[in-house]
C-alpha cells in the first residue's frame, strides 16, 4: 500500500520557520512531481507549491513565494517545504501528495492531477 507521510508541523509565532517532510512508502515517485497543498478550516484545499521529478522545476502560490521553498532528496524520496515569515493566514492541515506530473515537465497546481496523498499536518501561526 502506498503511503505519504508527512511530518514536521507544529504551533509557531508569527515569523518563525518550519520545515514539512513527505516521505513516501511503498513505492519511489522519484519521476514524478510532488507537490504540497493545505487547507484551512471553512475553505477548499488550495496549491502551495510544487516540484518537478528531477527537482529542476518548482512552481508556488503567490502568497508564498519568496518565503517557503519546495526541495526534494532523490537518493531518500523525500520531498521538504521549508517555511519562513510565517504568518497567521498560513494556518492549515498541509497535505504532501505525489505524482502530479512528468520527471521534467512543469508540475501540476491542481489537486486533480495528484494521485497520493497524505494525511496531513497541523501548522498553526499564531500573532
Amino acid at each position: 500500500q502506498v503511503q505519504l507521510v508527512e511530518s514536521g508541523g507544529g504551533l509557531v509565532q508569527a515569523g518563525e520557520s518550519l520545515r514539512l517532510s513527505c516521505a513516501p512508502s511503498g513505492r519511489t515517485f522519484s519521476n514524478y512531481a510532488m507537490g504540497w497543498f493545505r487547507q484551512a478550516p471553512g475553505k477548499e484545499r488550495e496549491f502551495v507549491a510544487a516540484i518537478s521529478g528531477n527537482g529542476v522545476a518548482t512552481r508556488y502560490e503567490d502568497s508564498v513565494k519568496g518565503r517557503f521553498t519546495i526541495s526534494r532528496d532523490t537518493a531518500k524520496n523525500t520531498a521538504f517545504l521549508q517555511m519562513n515569515s510565517l504568518k497567521p493566514e498560513d494556518t492549515a492541515v498541509y497535505y504532501c501528495a505525489a505524482g502530479g506530473g512528468t520527471y521534467s515537465g512543469t508540475p501540476g497546481a491542481a489537486p486533480f492531477q495528484y494521485n497520493y496523498w497524505g494525511q496531513g499536518t497541523q501548522v498553526t501561526v499564531s500573532s
